[in-house]
């Protein structure tokens, strides 16, 4: 069957523990499910990583296209053709990723499916080790760590951002080598049972879809597991503007994710949201208090040193020019306050909404 209906709706939550032999049966085919919109610059190095990869069995490669139009699906299908690549388009009217992705879904038939983007690039040993960690650990989803990479200035330096625990993913270099258990990976791959169990991406979640299913999947009894050996690299957005913007979101839609689970998703999402409270209760008082304003001043001043430290500490761990250093500051507070302000927005327009 290879209609929507074989797995549960977006929203379902629970479903009981899975078959052990499900969840460790050995993986023959991988079907890969890839949501796109006006990807003209990157499908062709999308194809060239599928091409490459040097998983044994057989693929089927699933795209869900939200409307492109800068003729990206053209030459998507001309290099597939060009590849020898299985591939199959879907629409995607919605537009967004998670109907894609579900769209995907429905018409998935490997035995495991792995969740893709056009913006990264891939190993050619990534389905491969997908799959053997999907038999070895029987986990309901597994993956690997973000690598990021950019090529202009400020790409490199949002990607030097990205990958200090200062500026959010950082944390995901866990220091060893074997897989460890973890609360939710990017992107991932799962057996088809997982989505019976858990559900499909909830199609109203317009950031943060792969965060809330991982929840529940978590809620539903299963394991997430990430390989810190297993990298995907990714292209940042090369704009401080960009960057503000997708932070902003994910803050923005975060607050969805916890309400409609009635529950904080971990404690370091809401640092910024803490940090953006204190600064501004601390800019209120200024004018009523000498001691708010010397808070107030502390509080910037340790910021910038950290932003300073962890800055140094990220360029010259990616070997990048110290002259990059105060483009890589610049981009922690597009971090930081874009996600908090995004955040209280969210939390902004529930009052509201439980107001009408």
């Amino acid at each position: 069957m290879s209609d929507r209906g074989r797995f549960a709706t977006s929203t379902t939550e629970g479903g009981g523990a899975l078959a052990a032999d499900d969840l460790r049966a050995p993986v023959r085919r991988i079907s890969t499910i890839t949501p796109m919109r006006d990807e003209i610059a990157s499908v062709e190095h999308f194809v060239a990583d599928l091409a490459t990869q040097d998983f044994a069995g057989e693929l089927q490669v699933l795209v869900a296209d939200g409307g492109s139009v800068d003729g990206s699906v053209e030459r998507l299908k001309a290099a597939a053709e060009g590849a020898s690549l299985p591939l199959e388009v879907l629409g995607n009217s919605a537009g967004w990723v998670s109907p894609g992705l579900n769209a995907c879904i429905g018409r998935a038939t490997g035995d495991l499916i792995v969740r893709l983007d056009c913006h990264s690039r891939y190993p050619p040993h990534y389905l491969r080790r997908c799959a053997e960690l999907a038999e070895q650990t029987g986990a309901w989803n597994v993956g690997g760590r973000v690598e990021p990479k950019g090529e202009t200035p400020m790409e490199r330096a949002v990607a030097c951002a990205m990958d200090s625990p200062f500026g959010g993913i950082g944390w995901t270099r866990l220091g060893g080598t074997e897989p460890v258990e973890i609360d939710t990976v990017t992107f991932g791959a799962f057996r088809p049972v997982v989505f019976s169990a858990a559900g499909l991406f909830d199609e109203e979640m317009v950031r943060n879809q792969d965060d809330e299913l991982n929840l529940r999947i978590r809620k539903a009894g299963g394991r997430i597991v990430l390989d810190p050996t297993l990298a995907v690299r990714y292209r940042p957005r090369g704009s401080l503007a960009k960057v503000w913007r997708q932070y902003y979101e994910y803050g923005f839609w975060k607050v969805r994710v916890m309400l409609k689970h009635r529950a904080i998703v971990t404690l370091r999402s809401m640092a910024p949201l803490v940090f953006l409270l204190m600064i501004a209760l601390l800019a209120v008082a200024v004018p009523f208090s000498a001691i708010a304003l010397l808070l107030l001043f502390a509080v910037l001043v340790l910021y910038l040193v950290f932003a300073l430290v962890f800055a140094l500490r990220s360029v010259r761990a990616e070997g990048e020019p110290l002259s990059l250093t105060p483009r890589v500051m610049s981009v922690f507070p597009a971090f930081h306050f874009g996600y908090g302000v995004g955040m209280a927005r969210g939390w902004l327009a529930a009052a509201g909404d439980r107001r009408r």
